[in-house]
């Protein structure tokens, strides 16, 4: 069975590149639907079915992360490779976090397209060699396959506090059981939102099963 991709670019030479190179070196993987912006693509797997889906990170209507934020909320097993121009890990970590099994620069996408839709396929993660000082090992933890905690200068005590909202503490049952006051406690989760800039309760725990901080 071929490994059947959407891919949406809102640059339809992008498209036309990626396909040339899978038409020459991969029999085995086929593109079965293409669009130009977010809501497009999500039209399109809607109505064709895909192994993995190819979104560009930068496109108009819909960006990228958002497409993949809503397609994996109806498909949360839905494998997306990011298309980026973009090389600094705070892109790249923010592309995981979302949800995404690969990150290609476009630079060089032609040519590690092809070994990045494998290793996903397999469910591996994949993150394009052309990034510099940055490991895929830096990111997750491929022994368990989640997110380990971002670079956001959080600390020891926020990522306990994190753990512990995710486990259905409260403030004040969190202040008794660090041994601190009430208000130390909204102080870091203030600084935790600030760094991780995330609001809602629900989006923290999200993000703490995520990242490997709480099961639960």
């Amino acid at each position: 069975m071929p490994i059947r991709v959407i891919m949406a670019d809102d640059h339809a030479i992008v498209i036309e590149g990626l396909k040339a190179v899978l038409k020459t070196k991969a029999a085995d993987i086929i593109v079965v639907g293409e669009a130009s912006d977010g809501n497009q693509a999500l039209e399109v797997a809607k109505k064709t079915r895909a192994d993995i889906y190819v979104f560009d990170i930068t496109m108009p209507s819909l960006n990228g992360l958002e497409a993949m934020a809503r397609l994996l909320r109806k498909d949360a097993k839905a494998k997306i490779i990011i298309l980026s121009m973009h090389d600094d890990r705070h892109t790249i970590e923010k592309a995981f976090q979302a949800g995404a099994r690969g990150y290609l620069i476009k630079e060089s996408a032609t040519e590690d397209i092809v070994r990045a839709l494998r290793v996903v396929f397999r469910g591996e993660y994949y993150l394009s060699p052309s990034v510099s000082g940055i490991e895929i090992a830096d990111i997750i933890d491929e022994s368990s396959g989640a997110l380990r905690m971002p670079s956001a200068g959080l600390t020891s005590k926020e990522r306990e506090i994190i753990q512990m909202i995710a486990e259905g503490f409260g403030n004040k049952q969190i202040a008794y059981k660090l041994k601190i006051t009430l208000n130390t406690v909204k102080v870091h989760r203030h600084n935790i939102s600030f760094k991780l800039n995330v609001h809602k309760q629900t989006d923290l725990v999200r993000y703490a099963i995520k990242a490997g901080i709480t099961k639960f």
